[in-house]
């Protein structure tokens, strides 16, 4: 049987752990043909070693720093040239630093925008260029909910990521008549990143946090799993099948929220 992503020519950000990881995985089950990047080199090398085992598709790994242009634009340059061309992006990498908005430095704020924003640029412009010649592409950027609403101690988190929303939107009407879609998923999936921001929570306020999450999801009441409730839906975004959509922040949230 003919799998979802049979031939495709795939790169994915942050496949070392949590959503990446997930990806990588659901990715090589469906027949894809996949570059890893991560800044954790054992635990991306394991990863694309035991995806490759479990096939058919296969996954190489290479240490990579989105936050870096040039580092970026290398591993692009060999990745593409490895896949003989590249079909998708899906750019997980992302980084979450917990502070009091009063509190905030300029030394978090940097490094949390060089890897998110920065490197959603980066990312999303390496690959357009890859992709262009070919007339048809995919690119799948991670925003975040905590881009739309308020959360303690989590401004710089959010604002960045409402900035990959805007940037998402944009460059899809830009790359849009260059047969290129770009699309955001906005997940609420349990992920070593969120149990970060959970740990910088009081007992107080991750109480209140759980007792809202509780009665906000009407799907369980919960976050959602990587591996069952979110992968199948990037399988879907980088197929042929979701082909007429761009411009798109889609959460996949359990109800939580409605975007527009």
């Amino acid at each position: 049987m003919a799998k979802q992503l049979d031939g495709k020519r795939i790169i994915v950000t942050g496949g070392a752990q949590g959503i990446g990881e997930a990806t990588v995985r659901a990715f090589a089950r469906e027949g894809a043909q996949i570059y890893s990047f991560d800044l954790t080199e054992d635990a991306g090398t394991r990863v694309a070693e035991e995806a490759t085992q479990e096939g058919p598709g296969t996954v190489t790994f290479r240490r990579t720093d989105i936050a870096d242009k040039a580092d970026t634009g290398a591993a692009f340059d060999e990745a593409v040239a490895a896949l003989g061309g590249l079909d998708v992006l899906v750019n997980v990498a992302g980084l979450q630093r917990s502070s009091a908005a009063a509190d905030i430095t300029d030394e978090l704020w940097e490094t949390v925008y060089r890897v998110n924003v920065l490197g959603t640029i980066h990312t999303n412009q390496a690959a357009y260029h890859a992709m262009r010649p070919s007339g048809a592409g995919a690119i799948i950027n991670f925003g975040s909910m905590s881009g739309f609403t308020s959360e303690l101690t989590n401004a710089a988190y959010g604002s960045s990521k409402a900035a990959v929303h805007t940037w998402t939107r944009t460059v899809a009407r830009e790359w849009g008549p260059d047969g290129i879609r770009v699309n955001a998923v906005l997940p609420y999936v349990n992920t070593p990143m969120f149990d970060k921001y959970r740990g910088s929570l009081t007992p107080e306020e991750l109480a209140a946090y759980d007792a809202e999450i509780a009665k906000s999801i009407p799907l369980g009441g919960r976050f959602g799993d990587a591996d069952k409730d979110l992968a199948p839906v990037l399988v879907f975004l980088a197929g042929d099948a979701s082909h007429f959509i761009t411009g798109q922040l889609l959460p996949v949230d359990g109800g939580l929220t409605s975007v527009r």
